[in-house]
């Protein structure tokens, strides 16, 4: 063992009771898919079964929430902080930071297509369009790649909203799947210090969080903070949190802006449209709509077409192929979803257009923009906003010991080096597809007239995969209405095209949240599926997670732990070798194993690294 890697360990075992989370019970294995990896080896649309019943543990939380009468005072305090003036910010690291990120999005497009169609309100448009702000850990370059450590700093969350002058008149959602993340308690923070209204967004029980975690008994405890809990249980996936933890977020946050926008409406524009829509009816028809979206996700006809899907992807990457995903409204969906597999499973991140010596990504997402900088405004709705500290603002959040890491850090997440993610149509030269390959088009009820042109974006992009032998893919979502219209396109796609149709209960709501909340459940199965067939994970733990934070170090340790029946201690010490060997390779963004494996490895069998990378990789074929 290196002195480097000790030194890190030790480091880390000072401050582990902090980030010791096993208690959690968003760490926990949930019973339904305790065996996972088993069904879905043997038939894959029984292990998409299996992952679609746990949302059902959302349908039960929501249920709660409906009857607990809490949106309509979430709503009030909302509204009046936009009447008087006031902003809401979403705040959130990883998961969390993607889907405030999705929330403002969903915002921002209602008040873009307000402006199209000549809103005619006391506030302009444009005004409230900018009234709902994002804080990402990492900042919006955080979209594309885990950003290192900087969930772990309180100092760094407080800065990047007070960055963007949170104040009084302000009322911040400070969103975490584990009730505590450090970074989104420091926003959390920042916003009772300016004297915001602040709500604490979670999904972990109060009594185990206060009895583990200091930093969240702090919170929960201070009466200037509104609680909402959300807990649903074990996540589908042990401790993926981007699965039911944000899918609960989801829907209830779109259920209070949605009632937030029918009033206000009212309130400002009495005459237009959407006048004469019920603000209390939101949260059951939220629900039955809810309700009989889970149900569509759990029909026969589904779930076959959707394991053709995951055999499908699973081929591609078995091959060491690729797959481009297209997608226009539902952009923000399927980019969420697609790079948050990049740290759950280890897959290649985003590659940059010009970077030769990073690992080519599995999979990637383009939008119908010529040029990239405007495909991302149109995928978020606004400029991307990153995170441009200066050397003596670091000095300032961070010591010594901390400083050169942090520098090099924040250098390679500005704008400049997210605008080298080539997501336009500009990106389709440095991916193309060939034999192998696949391509899929992502289609939602606002991509509708998409469906009608020959040379439309989506049945473009298909058309020439196929011309050049490449396997094609559709997930059409859509009312009956919305299908049957689709239905001469469906026609003209190659014969071979794998395609997924999924029914969405019509509704009137503004926002469409149940049709965001489906499509964010169907993608978190079809992705999950899929790299449970590729080994990714034993039971329903994920043993390809990269410990790029120091929760996930904790995750990693404790999973080393299991497999091999060292201490704690022991199994630290023992990861932190195994990043040793592997960092160079993870910070180039070129492929590596995981490290759980590897440490399982060296010590089942008292191998060196290399050859227990090499027993890893041939025991996974």
């Amino acid at each position: 063992m290196s002195n480097a890697s000790l030194n890190r360990s030790e480091e880390f075992l000072c401050i582990a009771d902090q980030f010791k989370l096993g208690a959690l019970t968003t760490e926990c294995s949930h019973p339904v898919t305790a065996h996972l990896s088993d069904v879905a080896r043997r038939d894959i649309a029984s292990g998409l079964k299996l992952l679609f019943e746990v949302d059902d543990d959302v349908l039960t939380k929501y249920h709660e929430f409906v009857e607990s009468g809490r949106a309509a005072g979430i709503q009030q305090t909302v509204l009046q902080a936009l009447l008087n003036g006031g902003r809401i910010f979403f705040t959130g690291c990883g998961s969390t930071g993607r889907l405030s990120i999705q929330l403002v999005s969903i915002w921002r497009d209602f008040w873009q297509k307000q402006i199209a169609r000549g809103f005619q309100g006391s506030i302009p448009a444009h005004d409230l369009e900018n009234r709902a702000l994002a804080v990402m850990a990492g900042g919006d370059f955080a979209l594309i790649k885990a950003v290192e450590g900087f969930e772990d700093f309180t100092a760094f969350g407080k800065k990047q909203i007070g960055d963007l002058g949170v104040s009084e008149s302000d009322v911040v959602f400070a969103i975490t799947e584990g009730g505590e993340t450090s970074f989104v308690i420091g926003t959390a923070w920042q916003g009772v210090e300016v004297g915001a209204k602040v709500f604490f967004v979670y999904n972990n029980p109060d009594p185990v969080l206060c009895e583990h975690v200091q930093r969240s008994r702090e919170v929960i405890q201070d009466n200037r903070i509104e609680k909402l809990n959300l807990t649903t249980g074990p996540m589908a996936i042990t401790g993926s949190t981007r699965m039911q933890a944000t899918t609960i977020q989801l829907a209830v946050l779109l259920t209070i802006l949605e009632m937030v926008l029918r009033e206000l409406l009212k309130q400002i524009e009495p005459q237009g449209p959407s006048s004469n829509l019920a603000i209390d009816s939101v949260p059951s028809g939220f629900l039955t709509g809810l309700s009989r979206m889970f149900s569509n996700l759990k029909s026969t006809e589904l779930l076959a077409s959707m394991a053709r899907l995951v055999a499908l992807e699973e081929s591609v990457y078995r091959a060491g192929c690729k797959n481009n995903y297209f997608a226009d409204a539902l952009g923000i969906d399927v980019l969420t979803d697609t790079t948050e597999r990049s740290p759950t499973y280890c897959t290649p991140p985003f590659r940059k257009f010009d970077d030769r010596t990073a690992t080519e990504s599995w999979a990637f997402l383009f939008v119908p923009y010529p040029e990239t900088p405007c495909a991302w405004e149109r995928i978020i709705k606004r400029r991307p906003q990153c995170v441009e500290w200066t050397e003596a603002e670091i000095r300032s959040l961070v010591d010594d010991t901390k400083f050169a890491r942090t520098l090099e850090t924040v250098r390679k997440i500005g704008y400049a080096e997210l605008m080298r993610f080539r997501v336009g149509m500009d990106g389709l030269f440095n991916r193309t597809l060939g034999p192998g390959d696949c391509a899929i088009a992502i289609i939602g009820p606002a991509d509708e007239p998409a469906l009608l042109p020959a040379d439309g974006f989506h049945r473009s992009q298909l058309a020439t995969a196929a011309e050049a032998g490449v396997a094609t893919g559709l997930i059409h979502f859509g009312t009956k209405a919305d299908r049957a219209k689709a239905a001469s396109f469906l026609g003209e796609l190659n014969p071979s095209t794998v395609t997924v149709q999924v029914s969405v209960p019509q509704t009137d709501f503004l926002l469409d949240g149940v049709t965001r909340v489906g499509v964010k459940c169907l993608l978190n199965v079809l992705s999950t599926c899929t790299m449970v067939r590729l080994g990714r994970v034993m039971g329903n733990y994920m043993i390809w997670v990269v410990p790029s934070n120091l929760k996930l170090i904790d995750r990693a340790t404790r999973y080393i732990q299991k497999l091999t029946g060292l201490e704690y201690r022991q199994a630290n010490q023992l990861l932190f070798e195994v990043i040793e060997y592997v960092e160079p390779r993870m910070k180039s963004d070129q492929a590596y194993p995981p490290v759980v494996g590897v440490a399982v490895m060296r010590h089942r069998h008292q191998l060196s690294n290399e050859a227990a990378e090499q027993r890893l990789l041939s025991e996974l074929g």
